[in-house]
């Protein structure tokens, strides 16, 4: 398991949320069920990362992936390769604010999480959820500069759309095609 977190901000009900989560962590490594585990995980990596603690939280999420793998959850593989993507993006750009260049090696991590999704994506037990996953996969790919890829995804996820005309098209979900056709 990934070592016990330090130096985090002093917010006491982001702190008690660690607490639980890591106290779930303890129960599920009791029981020994890898997806109990793996989601018990990947909920320590949400409370690091609202505290901030952004290479915490990927140590925590790339575990959780590792247990989802284990066992055998193609659907909790696909989100946390969506939470993972997401959540090297943001370290990425926060350590290319403190010195340029710094975020590289994160948005090369970032990538291939979002790369892995959309191959994974179609093999998702919910075909809806497979057009939120292109598109969320694919606004990360556009915050790290990748708008070819980004647009290829989306006209990926409009054709699954296209598909079945009778859903109704939920504009929450495609916050960034209008932006990305601009380019």
């Amino acid at each position: 398991m990934p070592s016990a977190p330090e130096h985090l901000p002093h917010d006491e009900p982001a702190r008690n949320a660690l607490r639980v989560a890591a106290a779930a962590l303890d129960a599920a490594e009791q029981q020994g069920q890898a997806h109990a585990i793996s989601a018990a995980l990947a909920q320590m990596a949400r409370c690091l990362a609202a505290m901030q603690a952004l290479a915490q939280a990927e140590t925590y999420l790339d575990s959780a992936l590792r247990w989802a793998r284990a066992a055998g959850s193609t659907d909790h593989t696909v989100d946390l390769l969506c939470d993972l993507c997401d959540l090297a993006e943001r370290l990425a750009s926060s350590q290319d604010r403190r010195a340029a260049g710094l975020g590289h090696a994160a948005r090369e991590r970032a990538r291939d999480h979002a790369f892995e999704a959309s191959l994974l994506a179609g093999r998702v037990a919910d075909p809806d959820w497979e057009i939120k996953v292109l598109l969320r996969v694919s606004d990360v790919l556009d915050r790290c500069g990748d708008r070819d890829d980004a647009v290829h995804l989306q006209t990926r996820a409009l054709r699954l759309m296209a598909h079945d005309s009778s859903a109704p098209l939920d504009p929450r979900v495609l916050p960034g095609l209008g932006r990305l056709a601009d380019h």
